[in-house]
């Protein structure tokens, strides 16, 4: 017990310090904020994200198992609230009466809103998984399949604390949020990209087709019908994926017609 508690308070320390770090790096003249803005997207983002949360899972698992793993998720915990009480402290001046966490607390109770929170912040792990797949097995489609390939800087940053009044635990969640987004859009692209090379058929409930056309815009585009033949399939990709030149994606301007 007393080795988990020893590894919950180095984790504690070492997550506040660098968060504190971080919080000032902008202000320690031209070098610190060319640093911020490198953190602020991919690959500078994924590494902050890989010191401040992953490694220290991984450590604490190799320290103690699955023990270290839930003590050093005690100390980033109570360092990020440690973080949140001080910076709200810092900039109480600035701070409007009321933020997005004041309000959603007083409509819905402070309870239900923290305890709703925190329950969004047990999907991060899956969000790791997706950008791990981005990073590591999506540029194998693009050298082997010719898929379309992104500046993932556009997708995977972070900008919400350039928003006035964001202090503390607003902008704690904020960035928490912005990041995801941006992971899930960039996901969902890729996504797109994989269904409409290999599977460019529309669902046959026109309801789900509906729903999905939103993440999915080749169901609209290109897709064959679901009551279709596998023969207009094979034409689709013809038209689309034709041999004697590149594949033209559905959303450029010289995409054959359906």
């Amino acid at each position: 017990m007393a080795a988990l508690v020893f590894l919950s308070l180095m984790v504690f320390l070492v997550i506040l310090a660098l968060a504190i770090g971080l919080t000032l790096m902008g202000r320690l003249g031209t070098w610190g904020k060319r640093l911020t803005a490198a953190l602020c997207h991919t690959p500078g983002l994924d590494l902050a994200l890989i010191v401040l949360v992953w490694l220290p899972w991984w450590w604490g698992f190799l320290q103690a198992s699955w023990g270290g793993v839930l003590s050093t998720l005690v100390g980033q915990v109570l360092a990020t609230q440690v973080w949140v009480w001080g910076h709200q402290w810092v900039y109480r001046h600035q701070r409007p009466q009321v933020g997005i966490n004041g309000y959603l607390s007083q409509r819905y109770g402070w309870w239900r809103n923290h305890l709703a929170l925190w329950i969004t912040a047990l999907v991060l792990p899956v969000f790791f998984l997706i950008r791990l797949a981005q990073v590591l097995l999506y540029p194998w489609l693009i050298w082997l399949l010719g898929f379309k390939a992104y500046d993932q800087r556009e997708w995977i940053n972070i900008s919400r604390h350039r928003v006035r009044g964001l202090v503390g635990h607003d902008l704690l969640w904020c960035l928490y949020c912005d990041w995801m987004t941006g992971v899930y859009a960039l996901g969902a692209e890729m996504l797109r990209n994989v269904e409409s090379f290999w599977c460019p058929i529309r669902f046959y409930h026109d309801k789900k087709c509906e729903n999905c056309s939103v993440d999915f815009p080749d169901i609209n585009r290109t897709w064959v019908p679901g009551d279709g033949s596998l023969e207009e399939v094979v034409q689709t990709l013809q038209a689309t994926i034709p041999v004697d030149r590149p594949w033209v994606w559905s959303d450029q301007p010289n995409h054959p017609p359906p």
